[in-house]
């Protein structure tokens, strides 16, 4: 059975040492995000993800979910629902949201620890909060007064949980081809009517009530994106004046059969003339929508970087106890009957890897996070505007990479167990199963990829990338000198310079052929992720070595650097290569001859 301790040293290198997030949290207005108070979050969520989630995820995932579809209820597995219970009484729902709706204000940087933590102990239940996160974002950003007063205050409280409507049988990446219908009605509601797939947390035993966010048509709609409206559609009816009224009419429908998160609701939700309310104006449901989505990706990210953690920790301590064979320079441990597999290369080269994607991983997700907050709290607009640009660009490099990071960490973790990984003791083959849905809701790997290349640096021509080169420049301008430093400095300088200028040939190819941007757009999404990451194991070398850490936590940091620039940065020369060769070969071959 896999066990989980939060990575507290490295949680707090990353924010306080690396990122320097007390002082910027003091600059954004967060008075009471003391390093004391983001401790005192970061301790209490370590002991609640530890003792309470952690042991909920093997029986959660061998018992699941169940429906019953004569009265459309759904049972979580044991646990779960006294869990919850758990977790809103100690006032983790309202943790990073508005004090004026309940909340604490605690800046969303200092929720991502706890994010990460939850997802590494429970992925399955970490589910059902995070869709409430992405409602309230959306709420927040998008709801009308009345509506903030009468759903999202109970979303905050954690009395009520949300969930995001989106995809249908026919509509998955697409909206516009969605087919859900939206009649207005006399008091103001529309009748809502439809059938939803995949929706996480869409019916469960937690709390009274479900809100809803449902994209939908209005009858004069414009065709395709542009004709998207969003509703709140609760489980329970609502009126504008906060009071419950008689159950709505929309039902969960069935139960998806996974390939992992068991303990994961995800449901057919059937509409059928639900009460509605409109969310913004009509026709303009995509900007909330992204809202949501944006806030999601981020999210599932940093599910990708738990499950990757808790495998990392499971294979390392595997990696130390387990004997076979003798190192092949000789025995390491010559008084036991064979060395611990940690002495062989390949054993080392998965633990490595792990450890490399899994540390610098984490800088560049808590990074993502405080954009978020200068965005929404900085002083300077033009400091706003840098960070919005960023974040934007950086989004789907955290939500891709750190979820294909997360599948291969896990997949290493199973392989350094060996058969003993395969099978279900030791709980590696679910940590694999479970990272799997991570490439692919809120928007699979190749969508990411896209949205990359397609929309931040095709259509914003390129804006946050700026931003980010010139982030890695001031780094190296400012360490040129220093010896501890060259050996890093000086290949990122020159990835920098070779990633700008991948960057205008691709755009100068698409000028000429449209299709030369989806051709490009995986192996650029891959070279930007493991650039990025660079630069943040540098800035962890030096943020290490300026530190008061021990000796053995800066040597290990600067190790595992090294590794890092000399195993894994090299990857970015074959997603170079691949740029580089065109789309013809992938454009060639004629749909009908692929089975030729």
């Amino acid at each position: 059975m896999s066990s989980y301790r939060a990575p507290l040293s490295d949680m707090r290198f990353v924010l306080f040492d690396v990122l320097g997030a007390e002082a910027l949290f003091a600059r954004l207005g967060f008075t009471d995000a003391t390093r004391d108070i983001v401790d005192a979050v970061l301790e209490e969520g370590a002991r609640f993800t530890e003792t309470v989630l952690a042991p909920l995820n093997r029986g959660g995932d061998a018992t699941g979910c169940s429906y019953d579809p004569a009265t459309g209820t759904v049972t979580t597995p044991p646990g779960f629902k006294e869990a919850y219970a758990q977790y809103v009484d100690g006032g983790w729902a309202g943790l990073v949201s508005p004090v004026e709706l309940g909340g604490q204000g605690l800046p969303q940087a200092a929720g991502v620890p706890l994010k990460e933590m939850i997802d590494a102990a429970n992925l399955a239940w970490g589910n059902f909060p995070l869709l409430s996160h992405g409602a309230t974002e959306a709420l927040l950003h998008h709801g009308a007064p009345w509506q903030q007063e009468a759903f999202l205050k109970p979303i905050i409280a954690g009395r009520w949980t949300g969930t995001m409507c989106l995809t249908e049988p026919q509509c998955g990446t697409d909206l516009g081809l969605l087919k859900t219908r939206a009649e207005p009605q006399p008091d103001g509601s529309h009748a809502i009517t439809g059938t939803k797939i995949f929706i996480t947390a869409g019916e469960h035993d937690f709390t009274d009530n479900i809100v809803h966010l449902v994209l939908a048509r209005l009858p004069d709609a414009p065709a395709g994106s542009k004709g998207i409206s969003l509703f709140i559609v609760p489980k329970t009816k609502v009126g504008r004046d906060g009071a419950m009224g008689a159950r709505n009419a929309v039902r969960c429908g069935a139960l998806e059969h996974k390939m992992g998160i068991h303990g994961s609701a995800t449901c057919v939700m059937n509409f059928d003339g639900a009460q509605g309310w409109l969310i913004g104006a009509p026709n303009k449901g995509l900007a909330a929508m992204f809202t949501m989505m944006n806030t999601a990706r981020l999210a599932v990210g940093l599910q990708g970087l738990g499950l990757a953690d808790r495998a990392w920790q499971n294979a390392l301590r595997y990696a130390r106890e387990r004997l076979q064979m003798r190192a092949l320079s000789g025995a390491k441990f010559p008084d036991k009957p064979a060395d611990p597999i940690i002495v062989h290369p390949d054993v080392r080269r998965m633990l490595l890897t792990q450890k490399a994607l899994v540390e610098g991983g984490r800088a560049l997700g808590y990074h993502a996070a405080l954009l978020v907050d200068i965005v929404g709290h900085g002083a300077d607009a033009a400091e706003r505007e840098q960070a919005d640009a960023l974040l934007g660009f950086l989004t789907p490099i955290v939500k891709a990479c750190l979820t294909e990071w997360g599948v291969e960490c896990t997949y290493h973790a199973l392989q350094c167990f060996g058969g003993h990984g395969y099978i279900a003791e030791h709980g590696m083959e679910q940590l694999a199963r479970d990272a799997r849905i991570t490439t692919l809701y809120e928007g699979t790997t190749g969508i990411q990829a896209l949205d990359l290349m397609g929309r931040k640096i095709m259509q914003s021509q390129g804006a946050g990338l700026r931003v980010f080169l010139q982030m890695i420049e001031d780094f190296c301008r400012a360490n040129a000198g220093s010896p501890a430093l060259a050996e890093f400095v000086e290949p990122l300088r020159a990835k920098a310079a070779e990633w700008q200028a991948l960057t205008m040939t691709i755009g100068q190819r698409a000028v000429a052929d449209a299709d030369e941007v989806g051709a490009a757009a995986y192996d650029y999404l891959f070279y930007s992720g493991y650039v990025a990451l660079a630069y943040w194991w540098a800035r962890s070398v030096a943020a290490a070595d300026a530190s008061a850490h021990p000796e053995a936590f800066k040597d290990a940091k600067r190790q595992t650097a090294r590794f890092y620039f000399a195993r894994l940065l090299p990857r970015t020369l074959a997603h170079k290569a691949a740029i580089e060769s065109g789309g013809g070969s992938l454009l060639a071959l004629e749909a009908d001859r692929f089975d030729a």
